[in-house]
C-alpha cells in the first residue's frame, strides 16, 4: 500500500539530542511543506472551470469562500442566455478569464462574457459536435489558446480568441478518429465520444461511444497532440497478439468484437502522470458465446501512464459482462486516513450498485473484494464466468434486487403512496407481482431464451456518467444513483427475428391507427405532433421504444403497447432503416450575433459514406474465425417500468472513505405534492459540485438545482429551472465574485398517467438556455 511521502531521516549514532530535536523540527517541517504543496496543487486545479467536470481530477470540487451555508438561500438568478432554439443540450459550460463557453443556436459553439452573458463570437452550425463539452488548452507562454472538440468523428480545434477553426491542425483541420482502429475505416459508423477526453499537458486524452452491438467498433484508447492533431498513443483494449490480457479472448475476437470504450469520464492524477479509464462491456452487450472468456480490458478500471499509454495497473469490476454494466462515472482521487495511514486512493462506482476503492498508484484494494459464485446460463454456446467481484466494504451504493415487498407500500407514509400512484395502481402491483414469480431476478442473472430476466440495477445504474464527485483531501465521495430495473425478455435467434420481422410489417397500421393518428396524422406527416414519415433514418427500434414506453416533451407514455405490436408500429413507420452518418448540411441559415464562422474545418460536415452490413446482427465474421452456430439479440435495454420499485427512486450521498461507510443518504427530487420520494431516471444525466464551504449542489430529474449541506445532506436551497437539466453545471468566479451555471433545455418527462393538470398548451413551452446564479452585490 503506497502512504503519502513524507521525510526520511536516517539514524546517526554521532547526533546528540540537540541534534535529533534538530531533524526532527526539520522533518516535520519538511512534511508540512510537502503537504502544503501538494495541497496547492490540488487546489490549483479547483479555483477555476476550464475543463469538463472542473479540472483533471473530475471531483468537480471548487475552492471559494463566497457562498456559504450561512447565505446560500441568498442565491439568485444574475442572468440568463437563451440557446434560441429547442435543442436539448448536454452541455458542460468552460470558463476561461472572462470568457465563458457554451453550445446553442442549433449547435453552434458560442463565447460569452461570464459576467453578462453578452455574445462575444459564435462559430455556427456544428451538427454532430459531442454533445456533453470541448476542451480547452493553452500554450505554456498563454499565446495558443484554443478549443478541441470530436465532431462527426473528426477531432477539430478552434482558435478559443477567434472562433476560427485552426487549420494547421490535422489535415486542413481535420483529424479522422475512424483510421487507426484496426478495421476499414468506412465500416465504422462511430469512433467519437458524447464527453470531450481529456486534457493532460500537451496530449488530447480520448476514449469512444462505439455502439453496444454486433460488430460495432473497437474502443481503444488513444491520445493525441494537441498542436498537430496526430496520434501520439493507443492502447488496444481488446488486446492483440501478444499482448497483455489476449488469453482471455478467442483467438481472432480482437477483429471482430467491438465495445471496451470509455463512452463516460476519464479522471487524471496530474502529479503522476497517471489517466483513470472506466471501460464499458464488449458487444454485443447481452450474448457472448463468440467472446468466451473473462474479456480484459471490458468493465475495468484501466490505470494507464497518460504520456506513454503504458498500462500501470487495472482492476475489472465485471467478469464477461452480460448485463451492459460498463463502468461511467469518473474515477475519484481522494486522500484517506486507513489503518492509521494517509493513502491516496482512485474509487469508481459502477452501474450495478457497487464502489470499489483502490490505492491510487498500485491498485491494490482498500478492503477485501470477493469472488463470489454466481448464477450459470442456459444459452446455447453461452459460457458466463462462474464467478464475480462483491467489494465487503463500503455497502452497496444501489438496491441490487427486486422482492415482492418492493412492490408493497404498506410502509410508505399517505403521501408517499400517492406519489406512487401516480405511477403504478395497486392493480398494477399485483399484476408485477404474479410475473415477478415467473422470471428470473438476480444481479448477475444471464438473459434467457425461456424466461424473463429481471436486473437490478439496470443497464443505467446504479451510477452512471456525471453522478460522482468529492471532496478529495477530506475523503468524502459524493454519489448519485437510481433504482431502475431492467426487465428484460427472451433472447431469440437470427432466424426467429427475421421470421418474426417478416410477418410483423404488415400489421403496424392497426397500432398505429388506434394510439397514432389522432396527433401525427393518417398519412403520418405530422398534425400536433411532428412527422413519423421514414422515421427508421431518425430513431433506431431501442430509441424508438424507449420514447413509446416513457414518453417525452408533450407526448404521453404508453406503456400499455406490448413488445409485439411496438416491433409492427416500428417497421410500419420505419421505411429505410438505414441512418445516415449524419444529415446533409443543405442550406444552412445564420443565427443572429456575431457570427465568425460556420460548419468547422473545411469538410468537417459532409456525409461519408458508411458501409452497414447485417442489420441488427452486424458484417459477417472474418473467415476462418470459429463462431457459434446461432447468435442470439434482445431489443431495448429492459427500460420501460422505472417506476416499478416503491420509492425512493432517485438519491444522493456521502461516502465516508476513511471508514468506508455512508455518512448520510437522501432522495435526490421530489415527486407530486413536493414529497421526498427521489423521481424515475431522476439522477441520470444529472450532476454535482462540491464546495470546500461545506455545500453539495446537484441537479435532479425534478427540473431544480439543489444546495445540501455536505456534511449532513440537509437541504438549503433550491431553485426551479425554465427547464430540466441534462449537463454538469459549473462554479467559477470573475473579480472574485462567484458564479453557478446550468444548461436547462430539456421539456420535463412526465412518467405517469397523463392529466389536464400535466398538459400544457403548446404556446406555453418555456424556452431553455444557461441559467447563471450568484449572490447580491
Amino acid at each position: 500500500m503506497q502512504k503519502r511521502k513524507g521525510c526520511k531521516v536516517a539514524s546517526d549514532p554521532v547526533c546528540g539530542s540537540i541534534g535529533w530535536l534538530w531533524l526532527l523540527l526539520l522533518c516535520l517541517g519538511c512534511v508540512s511543506t510537502a503537504r502544503e504543496e501538494a495541497g496547492q496543487v490540488a487546489a490549483g486545479q479547483h479555483l477555476h472551470w476550464q475543463d469538463y467536470g472542473g479540472g483533471a481530477d473530475q471531483s468537480k470540487f471548487v475552492a471559494q469562500s463566497s457562498i456559504t451555508k450561512e447565505n446560500v438561500a441568498a442565491l439568485k438568478q444574475a442572468f440568463f442566455y437563451a440557446t434560441a432554439d429547442e435543442q436539448v443540450y448536454q452541455f458542460n459550460p468552460l470558463i476561461v478569464d472572462t470568457v465563458m463557453y457554451v453550445l446553442a443556436k442549433n449547435n453552434s459553439l458560442v463565447a460569452l462574457h461570464a459576467q453578462t452573458g453578452e455574445e462575444l463570437w459564435i462559430h455556427a452550425h456544428l451538427q454532430g459536435i459531442a454533445r456533453r463539452g470541448i476542451n480547452y488548452w493553452q500554450s505554456a507562454d498563454g499565446q495558443d489558446k484554443r478549443l478541441l472538440f470530436q465532431i462527426n468523428n473528426y477531432l477539430q480545434a478552434i482558435n478559443a480568441e477567434t472562433g476560427e477553426s485552426i487549420l494547421s491542425f490535422g489535415e486542413q483541420g481535420l483529424v479522422d478518429l475512424r483510421e487507426g482502429l484496426g478495421r476499414e475505416a468506412n465500416t465504422l459508423s462511430r469512433a467519437q465520444s458524447g464527453t470531450p477526453g481529456k486534457i493532460f499537458e500537451n496530449l488530447l486524452l480520448l476514449g469512444s461511444s462505439t455502439g453496444e452491438g454486433y460488430m460495432s467498433s473497437p474502443g481503444h484508447l488513444r491520445a493525441y497532440d494537441v498542436v498537430s492533431g496526430k496520434l501520439v498513443w493507443t492502447f488496444h483494449t481488446i488486446p492483440q497478439p501478444g499482448e497483455y490480457g489476449y488469453e482471455t479472448w478467442p483467438k481472432e475476437a480482437y477483429q471482430y468484437v467491438g465495445g471496451v470504450n470509455t463512452w463516460g469520464e476519464i479522471s487524471v492524477d496530474e502529479q503522476r502522470g497517471i489517466a483513470y479509464y472506466p471501460l464499458g462491456s464488449p458487444t454485443y452487450d447481452y450474448y457472448g458465446a463468440d467472446r468466451k472468456g473473462s474479456n480484459l480490458f471490458a468493465n475495468c478500471l484501466l490505470a494507464l501512464d497518460a504520456r506513454t499509454g503504458k498500462r500501470m495497473w487495472h482492476y475489472q469490476t465485471v467478469h464477461h459482462d452480460l448485463w451492459d454494466y460498463d463502468l461511467t462515472a469518473a474515477p475519484q482521487l481522494l486522500t484517506v486516513t486507513h489503518k492509521g495511514e494517509e493513502v491516496e486512493v482512485v474509487a469508481v462506482a459502477s452501474k450495478h450498485g457497487f464502489l470499489f476503492v483502490f490505492d491510487r498508484e498500485t491498485g491494490e484494494a482498500l478492503w477485501p473484494i470477493e469472488e463470489r459464485a454466481v448464477p450459470s446460463s442456459e444459452v446455447p454456446g453461452e459460457e458466463a464466468w462462474p464467478t464475480q467481484p462483491f467489494p465487503t466494504i463500503p455497502p452497496p451504493i444501489s438496491r441490487q434486487t427486486i422482492t415482492p415487498e418492493d412492490l408493497s407500500d404498506s410502509d410508505l407514509t399517505p403521501e408517499e403512496k400517492e406519489a406512487w400512484e401516480v405511477f403504478m395502481t395497486a392493480e398494477e402491483r399485483e399484476t408485477w407481482r404474479k410475473r415477478l414469480d415467473t422470471a428470473r431476478i438476480g444481479l448477475f442473472t444471464p438473459l434467457s431464451t425461456t424466461h424473463e430476466v429481471v436486473s437490478m440495477p439496470g443497464s443505467t445504474g446504479g451510477v452512471n456518467l456525471g453522478n460522482t464527485a468529492a471532496n478529495p483531501e477530506k475523503g468524502i465521495m459524493y454519489v448519485m444513483s437510481q433504482s431502475y430495473p431492467s426487465i428484460y425478455g427472451k433472447l431469440q435467434t437470427q432466424q426467429e427475428l427475421e421470421q418474426i420481422d417478416a410477418v410483423a410489417a404488415g400489421g403496424g397500421q392497426s397500432v398505429y391507427d388506434k394510439n397514432c393518428q389522432v396527433c401525427h396524422g393518417a398519412d403520418r406527416s405530422g398534425g400536433v405532433g411532428p412527422s413519423l414519415l421514414e422515421l427508421g433514418q431518425r430513431l433506431s427500434f431501442s430509441d424508438f421504444k424507449q420514447v413509446v414506453v416513457a414518453g417525452r416533451n408533450k407526448m404521453p407514455a404508453f406503456a400499455h403497447i406490448e413488445d409485439d405490436e411496438l416491433r409492427n408500429l416500428y417497421l410500419f413507420l420505419a421505411g429505410n432503416i438505414r441512418r445516415p452518418l449524419m444529415a446533409a448540411a443543405g442550406e444552412l441559415v445564420l443565427p443572429d450575433g456575431p457570427v465568425v464562422a460556420s460548419g468547422g474545418a473545411p469538410g468537417g460536415l459532409k456525409e461519408r459514406e458508411v458501409t452497414l452490413r447485417g442489420g441488427r446482427f452486424g458484417a459477417p465474421y472474418p473467415e476462418g474465425v470459429e463462431v457459434p452456430s446461432d447468435r442470439y439479440f434482445i431489443e431495448g435495454y429492459g427500460l420501460g417500468y422505472p417506476y416499478l420499485m416503491k420509492p425512493p427512486w432517485s438519491e444522493i450521498m456521502a461516502y465516508d472513505l476513511n471508514q468506508g461507510t455512508v455518512k448520510w443518504k437522501r432522495p435526490l427530487g421530489k415527486g407530486k405534492g413536493g414529497v421526498n420520494t427521489g423521481l424515475p431516471r431522476g439522477s441520470q444525466r444529472n450532476g454535482m459540485i462540491v464546495t470546500s464551504t461545506g455545500l453539495v449542489f446537484s441537479t435532479a430529474g425534478d427540473g431544480k438545482i439543489y444546495a445540501f449541506d455536505a456534511d449532513t445532506g440537509e437541504e438549503l436551497w433550491s431553485q426551479e429551472l425554465p427547464m430540466k437539466s441534462e449537463g454538469l453545471p459549473s462554479m467559477y468566479a470573475v473579480d472574485g465574485k462567484h458564479y453557478l451555471v446550468v444548461c436547462a433545455t430539456t421539456p420535463p418527462v412526465y412518467w405517469g398517467r397523463e392529466t389536464e393538470e400535466t398538459q400544457t398548451e403548446a404556446d406555453e413551452k418555456p424556452q431553455g438556455g444557461y441559467v447563471v446564479f450568484a449572490l447580491p452585490d
